[in-house]
């Protein structure tokens, strides 16, 4: 049985290097103002947090065996005060921090989804959308903690050690040394595991974008399994890919155990080794019970701060598999792109110009060869021909969602690889077989290509191609509220609205593909005369599969054999009796048997 694509693991492209790193730094430079300022709180806290043992050690040894209440209280007071700075500076500090991090996970969001936006087809035809959601989404979250609290955690516990083992050396060097034997074995801990760690972590993004994935096609087709009664097998799936992230995510844990345990023990051995060799030393000048305590206060400390590193390196290790997919996917190339110095196309007639033009999808197989024909501005076209044929690479090309593999095309004499995309798009109107219902009001959705568009210009354009009617009838009429993808509506309803979304954007040149596929016979010869206002004054390109649609266009376009085989009005084809005449009689003879 053939794998599906949600059951495929990720490989990534290249391994993690520190240039990832870097360029995860540049969103965190941005808001670097914050976190020094977050840091110097935290330095500063962390500071007056280390006088507590001294003042413990000055108690225990001086004010409580002299009797002294006066200075007991005044050192009570003095670790009252240090508690309370401490918690306040780190409190502030915790609230910057948090919005900092929320911040820049809005930036790498932003900076993805717009890579996102300029991605190929061919990227979203070669991925599930589980996939793309889990790293916009999951991925960019697990990464934030890192680029902030991590961070800056990292640097203050640097600053803690170092602040501890001055405090530590000040009070005694003897046992600052039985503390800092067990800092070897910690970092030979650390390096043995270190791979093991990104190893298990990324086996567990794989696990878990191959989850997330067959989830988003599963809520996507439920429709298609309740008909089928898939729902047990369909669960079956499910909890294998389940089992699999579970077990992916267990083994990652356990590792990451690995390092806390070891440091765990080592510091309780190391506190072992500090009280034997304080009793061993106590009675020798500077040793009291006082530094003893202290030296047992600063040994949590030291620790402490070496655990916390431990799991933020824990941390770093997960965000690392969390950056590669990131950086992967923003690295994706944009092979359709503005180049440099394109310029914006003026407002155009609508003169459409194919110029020797060769395409191919995959290199050696081309779709297209030397094609080359002219269409005057408000002429209408038909393409029509077999599947396969290169109808719809055509207008394709027209919109340069892909690039030639030679010649030009033109508009007004213009090639359009020269001129910005959204100069040249946002002149043009397409309506797909699948027509695309957006949450929101059948208001908003008609708007959609032209925001600033008024009721009159909305109302107007649904009665053109006869969808007011249908849309009076519902419960809110044109502030009726969408659900994602029109669930609602019939599929030849969406069309109509689709339709007039793109009367109502006025645009130059008019592709219409297969755009009347879903409304019934009745309904499209009610449109036909809509769509004939559509056309007028209009460039228009159209791919029907219905012949008797496209009788009245200017120029019919047979489409075989890597380029136009016969071209002509419908009469002059018919008369040739040539591709088309045979196309159209074989599916007269089809509606007859009906």
């Amino acid at each position: 049985m053939a794998r599906n694509k949600y059951d495929i693991d990720e490989r990534l492209e290249t391994p993690f290097d520190f240039k990832h790193f870097k360029r995860a730094m540049v969103y965190v430079k941005k808001y670097r103002g914050r976190i020094i300022l977050a840091l110097t709180l935290s330095a500063i806290s962390a500071a007056v947090s280390l006088l507590s043992p001294l003042l413990t050690k000055e108690a225990v040894d001086v004010a409580i065996p002299e009797g002294r209440i006066d200075y007991i209280i005044l050192l009570s007071a003095l670790f009252l005060v240090t508690v309370v700075v401490s918690v306040i500076l780190a409190n502030i500090r915790q609230r910057i921090m948090t919005r900092a991090g929320q911040l820049m996970i809005y930036d790498i969001r932003k900076d993805l989804f717009a890579h996102l936006q300029e991605l190929p087809f061919q990227y979203y035809d070669d991925r599930p959308q589980g996939k793309i959601l889990v790293r916009v989404i999951n991925y960019v979250n697990n990464v934030s903690n890192m680029l902030t609290n991590g961070i800056i955690n990292f640097v203050l516990e640097i600053f803690n050690i170092i602040f501890v083992t001055i405090f530590m050396f000040a009070v005694d060097v003897r046992l600052s040394l039985v503390i800092f034997a067990g800092l070897p074995v910690f970092i030979a801990v650390t390096v043995l595991l270190k791979n093991k760690q990104r190893r298990a972590w990324q086996a567990e993004s794989n696990k878990h974008s191959n989850q997330t994935a067959y989830l988003a096609e599963s809520i996507n087709c439920i429709r298609v399994t309740q008909s089928f009664a898939r729902e047990k097998e369909n669960l079956g799936i499910f909890r294998r890919l389940s089992t699999e992230y579970r077990a992916a995510w267990m083994k990652a844990v356990k590792i990451n155990n690995l390092v806390a345990f070891s440091v765990d023990n080592i510091k309780a051995i190391v506190e072992a080794g500090l009280y034997f060799t304080g009793l061993m030393l106590i009675g020798y000048p500077s040793v009291k019970l006082g530094s003893i305590l202290a030296m047992s206060n600063y040994a949590n400390r030291f620790w402490q701060p070496i655990i916390n590193i431990a799991t933020l390196y824990n941390q770093f290790i997960n965000a690392v598999a969390y950056l590669e997919r990131i950086f992967e996917t923003m690295d994706e190339p944009v092979p359709v792109k503005d180049i440099e110095g394109a310029e914006e196309l003026p407002e155009i007639k609508g003169e459409v110009e194919f110029k020797n033009v060769t395409f191919a999808y995959e290199e050696g197989k081309n779709v297209l060869e030397n094609l080359s024909f002219k269409v005057k501005p408000g002429e209408s076209v038909a393409l029509v021909g077999p599947t396969g044929a290169g109808k719809t690479t055509i207008v394709n090309l027209i919109s340069r969602f892909y690039n030639l593999s030679g010649g030009e095309v033109l508009i007004d004499g213009h090639d359009i690889s020269k001129v910005t995309l959204h100069s040249l798009r946002s002149q043009m109107g397409i309506m797909l077989q699948d027509s695309f219902i957006f949450s929101g009001t059948i208001e908003d959705n008609i708007r959609y290509g032209k925001l600033d568009a008024n009721i009159d210009e909305i109302t107007s354009a649904a009665k053109t191609v006869c969808a007011d009617e249908f849309i009076r009838g519902l419960e809110d009429g044109y502030k009726t509220e969408m659900y994602e993808g029109g669930s609602q509506l019939s599929g030849g309803q969406r069309q109509l609205v689709s339709f007039a979304r793109t009367l109502v954007s006025d645009p130059k040149i008019l592709i219409l593909d297969e755009a009347t596929s879903s409304i019934d016979a009745k309904t499209e010869r009610l449109l036909q005369k809509g769509l004939n206002e559509m056309l007028k004054g209009r460039t228009s390109f159209i791919i029907a599969h219905r012949l008797s649609t496209i009788k009245n266009c200017d120029k019919i376009m047979f489409i075989n054999n890597k380029g136009i085989t016969e071209a002509g009005t419908h009469e002059e084809l018919l008369a040739k009796k040539g591709d088309y005449y045979h196309l159209y009689m074989a599916q007269r003879f089809e509606e007859a048997a009906v």
